[in-house]
């Protein structure tokens, strides 16, 4: 039997808690939808991408998991790293500070991705 390696170990940690914070945002948008509203209000978005949104979020957490389509995990990441670091931005322009939930969750993104490149690779798995 096969020891998990660190590199495998922080990996599916990582994986996990990006899977959570999206999944949680994803409820967020579905479930409060007046908050998530207003919130997308006073960055200056259009409301009208909350439920799209939240749907993506979703798609993007089944692609992780699934990772059957390297295509498809690719942009399932991309687009997480791009929702967090925009979310940075218009949250510190908001006035709400720069280390917010949507920072950590750019460094988790960023750190799940490289070492599932590198995990996938060692183990020589197909994605």
């Amino acid at each position: 039997m096969k020891q998990a390696s660190i590199k495998t170990i922080l990996y599916w940690v990582t994986t996990i808690l990006i899977c959570a914070i999206f999944l949680y945002s994803a409820q967020m948008y579905f479930f409060n939808i007046q908050m998530v509203e207003g919130l997308f209000k006073s960055f200056n978005y259009p409301t009208y991408l909350v439920i799209p949104l939240a749907i993506i979020k979703v798609l993007g957490v089944i692609m992780i998991l699934w990772r059957k389509s390297a295509w498809l995990t690719e942009w399932a990441y991309a687009g997480f790293f791009f929702d967090a670091f925009l979310a940075v931005f218009a949250h510190y322009f908001a006035g709400h500070g720069f280390f917010n939930l949507s920072f950590y969750a750019t460094i988790i993104v960023l750190i799940s991705y490289f070492l599932g490149k590198s995990v996938r690779q060692k183990n020589k798995l197909v994605v």
